[in-house]
């Protein structure tokens, strides 16, 4: 937005803002276009004289890489001079990887690119709407915001000569532009570079991007532009899919070759890549002044007839209407008339939503562009295709993209570029992920007694990066450069190219993820782990038994114990089992397999904590069966007339742990808790609740603990070992910042169900308890990452203890946390050599076997800014920003960390605009391709319950909130932030697949619909007040909307398509997320559609949210004034 303008010139942020028009989403994180290197500058806004393009030459180009040359696919050696690896001395093949010239997928940046088919008018003018004379609200527009495009300029220079697109044909002089279609399929593309940025303006000429091969114009020649030139004819992708880069193989099925210059666009579903507003008066009609458009090559317009969207109008240039969304009706009501006389202007509107980046495009275009290719890991520093995008992996070489992700795969050389992007450099890494079925589970490479061979002096991992030396007697470290000994047992001979010939039967050198059997040196006291042991610890208060929780919790344990999690072929599971009851008191049981019946044992003494047995505490399921079956029957009897309403916390953790001290075992507790431990006890608190410390400097009290007696206790826990999963049943505040700093520090997981009625919320705890007792966890675990010279790991976000810098130590880790950590340089690194990371897990199965799980990943280096920002991952980069934004709460008011993630968003995107972006007039958001979505992202995370609460949140739903976040895995993060919209009436009734998704914004929303939401904690079904009886008779069973019960938790089963549909969308929602999800039906106008509106994150919120239209304003106004 313009800084200096006056006052009246336009609405104020924060208020609707007069059109722009459909914008086209250019593909994300798709692979990019052959052969277009990226360059500094882009397109420029003026008139574009026809330029005359060279025939492309035959056969392909080659020139210099730019950074260390990749082995040629073609098994043709190039020039040794091409073979910079500086770690590694062996020419071109190398122990390891080969480092890409190409980082590779992302679609070119000179180019804006849409999926699937065709290309976009080559100037872009045509794209204003044809209107009579402007309305003097929309003149002033025109100088307020000076012009907001969202369009594709180019970051760089102009592509080479060699865009091999087909014969060159001369096209006579046409006024206007051709149309924007054709129905080419396209190859994969696999060159190294990034897309083209997307910018937004409102009445400005768009930028256009230049015609390959061509000077843009006399002000920026391309001789300017360092260090860019066409990849080397094959970028080393090792045995990939992908087709080599050069040349640009044509596409098969083009009905006559594009235009060079302009982009593929997607199919009729996708949305033109520019948003313009009504220009202003001078730049009302057809083509800008200047010569005609002659010379160009590529079909005469009529090879393309208009795509639905575009028409026609007189002087052949296209007014656009917004094109058919994915899933949504045709153009909006208000379309001029095209074609014949302009009608009367339209009243000036805001910014029209559907001209904004949007997240269902950018994952649609990633799912066609990448969901088909497996994704190799053969080669450095590519990007995997988004968490949303249905993917095969086949490592080899670097972890799969499930175990680690990185906010960027390029970073810079140096700490000055990379405080000035101030892109975080951040790897979210998920150690124990688990993998599809069609994915091999890690190897476990066994080398006996003496343990895994490693670096002598940074005590790295054997890995596929460690270059062998002295024909294998010895090897040099890829981390540190520090050169070892090979032990006399792993010697082997090298082959021609300095590989060792056993290269391709060892995990460890060809792999990226392996485990190691750890010897008795990696464990406890010199002495191997016994197996865990699982401690069900029950609140029988009052209020646990007249819910009912107590009988439910029995009576699933009885057939739960069977399913214990165990290793690959064992028949039993090895982890043994013990029971405790609580109120005020605890309540041991002796379950030894000898016993007729159970024994209880009572300690009311829990100022001191002992464990008053030994022998029958824990024990085997198959063994004690009958005593425990007998006693979980008898738990709900003794306890049914309570009138014990306290309970204390504490001693109850205190309990487990000495009771897994006694058995010298790591373990698990399962607490089931109802209230706020009010008795007189360690660990006893006190209700602190006070809304009124919201938005005040005191507010981050409430998410403290109130006392450090937890922090010390966690402490003990994850010194012996002992994880705590907490579930909670609360009907009033619990204090969850309090109770939950055990199980955050052991590595633990919360589950809260407040309010817990057993009709509704019983299929979520049983499910959840299911999943938490049988999912894969490990034991006493402690994780180190190392990274090769240059970065280095400084902080570290997610459910775990640290008692050093280095070491972050989890009692358990189970397969779904995910621990970040954030590098910072404390040197230079270099192009050639990349940054290597290695993450090294030490834990205890529940076997307990010993073992260690490495993953490694290599990551290119880059001295340009737009490397880097072509390289970047949004989706890791919110769920570092949120994590780190949900750690800042503790220490500061909200409102400041608020401001600090505006703050640094908006200098990632200045930095990009003044270093990367062509330039262009400051009434211009340019966005860089890969994070166009960084601003509605950004804004969901600022507007969710930890950052801005609405008046009903409570207390203890943000301290969960921000418990839960601070584990997730990027997919959660993503859903949680940005929930999926599906429109259920639209499902195809005979086919698998879910229907396609719709933005988060309720005038997406219609009537007569049905719409699932769900955000990865809760499924939402609404249903709109008009839905045809017979949708409401097929799900619901009943015959009219008004009969429809909110307090339905399940859908009930029946006989119909439509039913069967519904329901098998629900059951495979909840099959991706780890938690199930909680079904709520909301109809349209009930109480209950507060809450649902809550999650449309595309709309102003009720706690002072920004709509997504005018945060997106809101951030152009911020990066402005850094600008200036």
């Amino acid at each position: 937005m313009s800084v200096n303008q006056q006052a009246h010139a336009g609405p104020p942020y924060g208020q609707p803002q007069p059109g722009y028009q459909g914008y086209q989403q250019p593909a994300y994180g798709g692979q990019p276009l052959p052969a277009v290197p990226q360059s500094q500058y882009g397109a420029y806004n003026g008139p574009m004289p026809g330029y005359q393009q060279p025939v492309p030459p035959q056969g392909s180009l080659r020139a210099p890489p730019t950074s260390g040359a990749p082995p040629p696919a073609s098994g043709a050696s190039l020039p040794s001079s091409h073979l910079a690896y500086s770690q590694f001395g062996h020419g071109d093949v190398q122990n390891g990887i080969p480092a890409s010239a190409a980082p590779m997928p992302r679609p070119p940046a000179s180019q804006p690119f849409l999926p699937g088919s065709a290309p976009t008018p080559v100037s872009q003018t045509s794209t204003f709407q044809q209107y009579g004379p402007l309305p003097a609200s929309v003149q002033q527009l025109s100088n307020h915001m000076a012009g907001m495009t969202v369009g594709s300029t180019a970051a760089s220079a102009p592509p080479p000569a060699g865009l091999g697109y087909g014969p060159s044909t001369s096209v006579p002089p046409v006024s206007g532009s051709f149309s924007a279609t054709g129905s080419g399929l396209y190859t994969p593309y696999t060159a190294s570079q990034g897309p083209p940025p997307t910018s937004v303006s409102q009445g400005l000429p768009l930028a256009q991007p230049p015609f390959p091969g061509q000077p843009i114009s006399t002000q920026h020649p391309p001789t300017q532009v360092p260090g860019f030139a066409s990849p080397p004819s094959s970028t080393g992708i090792g045995p990939s899919s992908y087709p080599p880069t050069t040349g640009a193989p044509r596409p098969p099925a083009m009905p006559g070759p594009p235009l060079p210059g302009q982009t593929l666009a997607g199919p009729p579903t996708s949305q033109p890549n520019h948003v313009s507003s009504p220009p202003p008066p001078a730049a009302l009609s057809g083509p800008h002044p200047g010569p005609p458009l002659s010379g160009l090559h590529g079909p005469p317009p009529s090879a393309h007839p208009p795509q639905p969207g575009y028409q026609m109008q007189q002087n052949g240039s296209f007014g656009q209407v917004r094109g058919p969304q994915p899933n949504y009706g045709g153009a909006y009501p208000g379309t001029p008339n095209y074609g014949s006389q302009p009608g009367p202007p339209p009243p000036a509107k805001r910014l029209d939503p559907d001209s904004i980046p949007s997240p269902i495009q950018v994952i649609e275009d990633d799912r066609s562009n990448r969901g088909s290719e497996p994704f190799v890991t053969g080669v450095r520093g590519q990007v995997p295709p988004l968490v949303t995008t249905n993917f095969l992996v086949k490592d080899q070489g670097n972890a799969s993209p499930r175990y680690i992700r990185c906010t960027s795969y390029n970073i810079p050389c140096t700490s000055d570029m990379a405080k000035q992007s101030q892109v975080p450099l951040a790897a979210v890494i998920k150690p124990l992920a688990t993998l599809p079925p069609e994915e091999a589970l890690p190897y476990l490479v066994d080398h006996g007694e003496s343990g895994p061979v490693r670096c002598n002096r940074c005590k790295a991992y054997m890995c596929p990066f460690m270059q062998f030396i002295e024909g294998g007697r010895r090897f040099q470290c890829c981390f540190c450069s520090c050169v070892t000994e090979v032990p006399p047992h792993y010697f082997q001979h090298l082959d021609h190219t300095g590989k060792r010939v056993d290269f391709y039967d060892r995990p460890e050198l060809s792999l990226g993820s392996y485990e190691f059997l750890a010897t008795v040196d990696y464990c406890k006291n010199n002495k191997f782990p016994s197996p865990p042991a699982f401690i069900f610890m029950i609140d029988v208060s009052y209020n646990a038994v007249k819910s009912g929780l107590v009988r439910l919790i029995c009576e699933e344990l009885k057939s739960l114990l069977d399913y214990l999690p165990r290793e690959g072929n064992m028949e039993e599971s090895a982890i043994r089992v013990g029971f405790v009851t609580y109120n005020k008191v605890l309540h041991f049981y002796n379950v030894k397999s000898s016993l007729a019946q159970p024994q209880m044992m009572v300690v009311s003494d829990v100022a001191d904590m002992f464990v008053p047995l030994l022998d029958g505490f824990l024990v085997n399921v198959n063994e004690s069966r009958t005593v425990i079956a007998s006693l979980l029957d008898q738990i709900p009897e003794m306890f049914a007339d309570t009138r014990e309403t306290e309970t204390l916390f504490a001693p109850v953790i205190q309990a487990g742990l000495e009771a897994l001290k006694a058995a010298e075992c790591a373990g698990k507790l399962f607490i089931f808790h109802t209230s706020l431990p009010i008795a007189e006890a360690p660990g006893k608190l006190k209700n602190r609740d006070d809304r009124k410390l919201v938005n005040t400097d005191k507010e981050k009290a409430l998410f403290q603990p109130q006392t450090s007696f937890y922090n010390n206790l966690a402490k003990d826990c994850v010194a012996q070992g002992c994880c705590v999963d907490l579930f909670l049943f609360p009907n009033q505040y619990v204090d969850v910042a309090t109770l939950g700093v055990v199980p955050y520090q052991t590595g633990g997981s919360i589950y809260k169900y407040a309010y817990f009625q057993l009709e509704t919320d019983q299929e979520r705890f049983l499910n959840d308890l299911r999943r938490d007792v049988q999912k894969e966890v490990g034991f006493d675990a402690v994780m180190r990452v190392r990274t090769s010279t240059g970065i280095r790991a400084t902080d570290f976000f997610g459910a775990f203890y640290m008692s050093n810098t280095t070491d972050v130590e989890m009692a358990g880790l189970d397969c779904d946390k995910t621990i970040t950590v954030e590098f910072k340089h404390d040197d230079k690194l270099s192009e050639d050599s990349g940054a290597l990371l290695q993450c090294a897990l030490l834990y205890t199965s529940c076997a307990g076997q010993r073992r260690l799980r490495i993953h490694n990943l290599s990551l290119n280096c880059c001295t340009q800014l737009a490397d880097l920002y072509r390289n970047c991952e949004t989706d890791t980069l919110i769920n570092y920003l949120a994590k780190y934004a949900y750690r800042a709460v503790l220490n500061s008011p909200v409102k400041t960390v608020r401001d600090a993630l505006v703050s640094q968003c908006a200098q990632i995107l200045a930095c990009y605009r003044k270093n990367c972006a062509s330039p262009s007039s400051a009434g211009q958001l340019i966005l860089p391709e890969c994070m166009k979505l960084l601003p509605v992202y950004l804004n969901c995370v600022l507007k969710s319950d930890v950052l801005q609460p609405g008046p009903e949140v409570t207390t203890d739903d943000r301290a969960y909130i921000r418990q839960l976040v601070t584990s997730m895995d990027v997919a959660e993060t993503n859903v949680f932030f940005y929930p999926r919209l599906l429109p259920l009436t639209k499902a195809d009734v005979d086919s698998d697949a879910l229907p396609a998704a719709i933005r988060n914004s309720e005038e997406r929303l219609s009537k007569g619909d049905i719409y699932l939401l769900e955000n990865g904690l809760n499924i939402f079904v609404w249903v709109g007040v008009n839905v045809q009886q017979g949708l409401i008779q097929n799900l619901f069973g009943v015959s009219s909307f008004s009969q429809i019960s909110n307090a339905l938790s399940t859908l009930p089963v029946l006989d119909n398509p439509f039913s069967k549909k519904v329901r098998s969308v629900v059951d495979m929602l909840r099959v991706q997320r780890s938690r199930y999800m909680k079904l709520i039906i909301v109809k349209q106008e009930d109480k209950l559609e507060m809450l649902f509106k809550h999650f449309l994150v595309e709309d102003k919120s009720l706690s002072g949210g920004a709509s997504y239209v005018d945060f997106l304003c809101h951030m152009h106004k911020e990066i402005r004034q850094l600008l200036s």
